[in-house]
């Protein structure tokens, strides 16, 4: 099946009227419509989103192991493996052994991986610019508010769970 992509026919045209107010619709829409911007803002660097993902992960925390970084990150340890071999093959991060405990490997940035990551944070931070351009920044920051909401639900079911800014 070939990926669909957004265009600006599609945009311009706007969905048809009995899916207009269709969640799945709308969501798979805008997903598609960022996912085009974010791949044509990381595509001078190398990555793609999934690994500019997983580098912005690094980057934030500890050195972690690979297999803390798929919990992290929620994605199994067969897909994580994967990105890292990438990843490392691109000299964007590399394994070592961990100074505490010498049986596992942790993961970090390469000079290489930090520099890139630095230019592909505000090349995808612009490109999500673009994606809410309509919107007011109080309204940009609603609706990912709301996003956390319906993706981390807390556990009682009531309100906003996992709600973190990154």
């Amino acid at each position: 099946m070939a990926r669909q992509s957004f265009t600006r026919d599609s945009a311009r045209l706007g969905p048809p009227a009995p899916l207009a107010d269709r969640l799945g619709y709308l969501l798979k829409h805008a997903q598609l419509r960022l996912a085009d911007l974010g791949a044509s803002a990381l595509a001078p660097f190398g990555i793609n989103g999934r690994e500019c993902a997983v580098l912005l992960v690094i980057d934030d925390a500890p050195p972690l192991s690979q297999l803390e970084l798929a919990r992290r990150m929620e994605i199994d340890r067969t897909t994580m493996v994967a990105l890292i071999d990438e990843l490392e093959a691109k000299a964007l991060l590399a394994r070592h052994p961990d100074p505490r405990d010498r049986r596992r490997n942790v993961v970090t940035l390469t000079d290489s991986g930090r520099t890139t990551l630095r230019e592909a944070r505000s090349a995808h931070d612009h490109a999500e610019e673009r994606f809410l351009d309509g919107l007011s920044e109080q309204d940009s920051a609603h609706l990912k508010r709301i996003l956390r909401a319906v993706i981390y639900p807390a556990p009682d079911g009531r309100g906003p769970g996992r709600t973190s800014e990154h």
